[in-house]
């Protein structure tokens, strides 16, 4: 069983910085594909970066392109996503997930229903 919890959300004022963390238990970190996402009430959840198991490869949805960074450390079994520049519109729950498909597929809209496994989300607030 794959458990993820993430940490460092809160309250940021607009064009601040905040760095995510999702920690995940379980000793096959590294064959995962792990992801991004957020969700604001009523809307449906969206994705927001991927990042291949070696981390040679990443993938931002456009809205956080230039502004997000995703990154993992396999040695402590964790994925960050470095949020810079933020807009009172990124705020949101964000949630990490894993899945032993492609990162790229993770940003398929049809897929999102079929990730192997979900962290349970960290807020982020963002003040105009």
């Amino acid at each position: 069983q794959v458990q993820l919890v993430e940490s460092g959300g809160g309250l940021v004022q607009a064009g601040g910085s905040l760095r995510l963390s999702c920690a995940v238990s379980g000793r096959t970190f590294s064959r995962y594909s792990m992801g991004w996402f957020r969700q604001t009430p009523g809307k449906e959840r969206a994705f927001v970066a991927a990042i291949s198991w070696s981390g040679g490869n990443t993938y931002y949805a456009d809205s956080v392109k230039g502004r997000f960074t995703i990154s993992r450390d396999n040695a402590k079994n964790t994925v960050y996503l470095q949020m810079n520049s933020l807009k009172p519109e990124d705020t949101a729950v964000y949630y990490c997930a894993a899945d032993l498909g492609s990162a790229q597929a993770m940003g398929v809209p049809d897929h999102l229903n079929g990730m192997d496994y979900w962290g349970k989300g960290t807020l982020v607030t963002v003040s105009s």
